[in-house]
């Protein structure tokens, strides 16, 4: 046995050799042990030639070691010639099989038979190890696969690339250059991967290199082909492989084994540390990917910060700069206390490594709130949430009475709604006493809940029991609906899916909490629309009261998220409050009536259904002309251009007419748009109160155009100033008013820009489209008004 070295370093990942370095050139006793027959495993795995990047740009580097942006080879070549400079102990072939003992006398076996003690241990092994797999069937095609070691051995194939990281994008940009590849993400948007890396995909996108399929995951796999679940339903597709970037899982066996705790039991959990990195086992600290942080240069840092932890010579994370700038309101002394003054009182945000805490913190402000003020009014169309760190909110249940409030005290979190509904705020939060809050804003509340599974169930949870009391309950005592809360679930639809179905004996009710419904008869056999419900409603009460078959068809008019309620459950919770069982039956007699109404007004549920088809199912805001009124003056793309610089962001003629009510070219402000996940510099924006807007950043890179699927915005050059009314009046000087749309070079130094329709932001007097409008043509509608204006536009027909 060799003699006791003060640091054992496990994994020779970035953070691993950053320490390993750093203890070398402190001159402390040390040993870096790896398993493989190479430094830096992971990087050396990564694609030949990948691009590596150096994020956050705008964090100093801390180590002896080099590194700066460039390609994989490069970056491992400069480690080899700092391991070698600076006299690094490393040994390869060294798995590590147990760690036994305590501070200041570890054992540390290695597979063989060798053994190694040390004062001291740092686990930087990483995850690599114990990637996640598909878990579908067919997955065991010997197509499928979990790494592309070099993009140029694969040619002419149609490749399924399934993942949104950092590593699928660099995949698939690469194979994209001799492949058909289609990239799969499951979400939304690119949330966890570098800024740069997200540009690079979406530019791939928006030059047909490679296509993206968003909100998707793949259902079934067979030797050929790929069965994919997308919003709009499963289709199959034609493949010749299979490529899952999946990310990977702690080796929780292992870590267990050598005493570590973890955060939570779930299998994503990453083990506990302390504010310097230290596990709960004394003595043995853990960098890089294990406490939460992958990127590259971060990990390095935490390799170098811990040996100075170590030998008594701390150094202040270079995070805490940031993160004391921003909760400075909580008043705390330290950013370690004012993190572990978040972990201890929100359970949102306690679910996670402290390391991971700061990735998420570093986008997080803490406000504080005096008693009576306002956090944000109800019918906002913001989409942070905030979390309870003291004091209390109440949510303003009445708008018309502020005493009608339902209080949140520490620890609760509230404006969860708006992230996953995408509608407006639902009411409006007062500090009910002097408070402390932290606002996350929603791109890191998605990466959180992607990235810590327990955050997501902390956070579904109180969502499901805060929705079924807003929207369905509002004045039950909590308690009683404690049933109702636990046996309901969660359920996901996609357009056009059939959540109940006409005939059907089953009886549970369905909330809606994000997309929309639409509610169907069959008519003389024909399926004719009744109804729309948007989210923060419920539809399925009829049969659970009058225990008859279902009486119509609901369908997702968009991609879409219920919480499925027992029927059992429910029925208890009428039979103890009569109150509520009235406002149920209030409500079953009004749907029996639209039934009844519905049933003589067949083109008003066609003109319903055609609206959800043309985009109404996920719109907030509607532009609609009434054909029986339009006079055809253009009064309404004038004054549209007028506006807006010259250029008019409708088109009255273009779109489709249903019975008497025409739909024109122009956006639906989407309650998730689809344009604002594909824009590079953030340029698409959306105002409290709903407009959806591009702001002076755009860089004209046309992925908001192209993935509109109402083709409602295009790219234009800014039109050159007109003379002015009287000029054209009296001398027939320039087009006169309205967009001018004689053909034109491109003026000198312009630049091609996206427009779209913002609803007249900030324009006294409102939408310049409908207050033109000479005959009151035009107006705009949010979805809960279409029904009646359909149902309005057929009985006049």
């Amino acid at each position: 046995m060799a003699d006791k070295v003060e640091i054992a370093i496990i994994g020779s990942g970035p953070a691993g050799l950053s320490a390993a370095a750093r203890a070398a050139v402190l001159g402390v006793s040390h040993v870096l042990l790896e398993r493989t027959d190479h430094a830096a495993d992971t990087i050396y795995k990564y694609q030949k030639k990948k691009f590596v990047m150096a994020t956050p740009d705008n964090w100093e580097l801390r180590s002896d070691l080099p590194f700066q942006e460039g390609i994989r080879e490069d970056i491992l070549d400069g480690w080899d010639a700092g391991i070698e400079k600076h006299g690094v102990n490393i040994r390869y072939n060294a798995e590590v099989v147990k760690i036994e003992g305590e501070k200041g006398n570890f054992t540390i076996s290695v597979r063989g038979g060798e053994a190694v003690e040390a004062n001291h241990v740092i686990l930087s092994m990483g995850m690599q190890g114990n990637i996640r797999k598909f878990r579908v069937p067919g997955a065991e095609w010997d197509r499928v696969g979990y790494q592309v070691d070099d993009p140029d051995d694969y040619k002419g194939e149609i490749i399924f690339l399934v993942g949104a990281g950092d590593a699928a994008i660099e995949n698939a940009v690469a194979l994209a250059r001799q492949n058909d590849v289609t990239l799969i993400n499951r979400r939304d948007e690119f949330a966890r991967a570098k800024p740069g890396n997200v540009s690079l995909v979406l530019d791939a996108a928006r030059t047909n290199e490679l296509e993206i399929l968003y909100g998707s995951e793949p259902s079934k796999i067979e030797p050929g082909a790929i069965w994919i679940k997308t919003a709009d339903g499963e289709e199959k597709f034609n493949c010749d492989r299979v490529i899952g970037r999946l990310g990977a899982s702690p080796p929780r066996q292992f870590l267990e084994s050598c005493g570590l705790a973890f955060v939570s039991d779930g299998p994503e959990s990453l083990p506990v540390v302390s504010e310097t990195l230290e596990s709960t086992v004394p003595g043995i600290y853990l960098a890089g990917a294990l406490a939460g942080q992958p990127l590259i240069k971060q990990a390095m840092n935490q390799g170098y910060e811990i040996v100075h932890t170590i030998i008594g010579q701390p150094v202040e994370p270079m995070s805490n700069g940031i993160l004391q700038q921003n909760l400075k309101a909580l008043g705390a002394a330290t950013v370690d206390d004012a993190m572990r003054l978040i972990s201890d009182r929100v359970p949102l945000l306690s679910q996670m490594s402290l390391s991971q805490m700061k990735d998420v913190l570093i986008d997080t402000i803490a406000h504080a709130k005096r008693r009576g003020e306002v956090v944000f009014e109800r019918n906002d169309h913001t989409n942070t949430v905030f979390s309870i760190v003291s004091g209390s909110v109440a949510i303003q249940l009445d708008p018309n009475d502020p005493s009608d409030v339902v209080v949140l005290g520490e620890g609760n979190f509230f404006g969860e709604m708006g992230l996953i509904s995408g509608r407006r705020r639902s009411a409006t939060i007062v500090a009910h006493e002097d408070c402390l809050l932290v606002e996350t804003p929603r791109t890191s509340m998605i990466r959180l809940l992607g990235d810590v599974p327990e955050a997501r169930k902390v956070l579904d949870n109180a969502a499901v029991a805060r929705q079924i009391q807003t929207h369905l309950a509002p004045d039950i005592d909590p308690a009683l609906l404690r049933e109702v809360i636990e046996t309901s679930e969660i359920q996901r639809f996609s357009k056009f899916d059939t959540v109940i179905k006409e005939g059907d004996t089953t009886d549970d009710v369905f909330l809606v909490r994000s997309g929309s419904m639409m509610v169907s008869k069959d008519v003389g056999g024909k399926e004719i629309v009744k109804a729309y419900v948007p989210a923060g409603n419920y539809v399925g009460e009829m049969s659970l009261l009058n225990d008859q078959p279902r009486s119509a068809t609901v369908k997702a008019a968009i991609k879409t998220e219920a919480i499925k309620i027992d029927a059992a459950a429910f029925r208890r919770l009428l039979d103890q409050e009569p109150s509520l069982r009235g406002s149920i039956e209030k409500r079953v007699r009004e749907r029996t009536m639209q039934n009844v109404v519905a049933e003589g007004r067949a083109d008003g549920g066609r003109q319903i259904s055609d609206l959800l088809v043309s985009g109404a199912g996920e719109a907030t805001d509607m532009l609609l002309i009434d054909e029986a009124l339009c006079v055809r003056c253009d009064n309404c793309e004038k004054a549209c251009a007028e506006t807006h610089n010259g250029i008019s962001r409708l088109d009255r003629e273009a779109g489709p007419t249903y019975g008497t009510i025409h739909v024109p070219t122009s956006c639906r402000h989407c309650e998730h748009p689809h344009c604002m996940k594909d824009c590079p510099p953030d340029a698409i924006q959306r105002a409290p109160s709903g407009e959806v807007f591009i702001n002076d950043s755009c860089i004209g890179c046309g992925n908001c155009a192209k993935y509109c699927p109402y083709d409602v915005i295009h790219m234009a050059y800014q039109k050159p100033k007109k003379p002015g009314l009287l000029a054209w009046l009296l001398f027939g000087a320039g087009p006169g008013p309205g967009e001018d749309k004689r053909k034109m070079e491109k003026p000198a130094g312009a630049k091609e820009v996206a427009v779209k329709c913002d609803m007249c932001l900030n324009v006294p007097g409102g939408a310049a489209c409908v207050s033109a409008c000479p005959t009151g043509a035009a107006l705009r509608v949010k979805p809960e008004e279409f029904f009646s204006i359909a149902n309005l536009a057929a009985m006049e027909g």
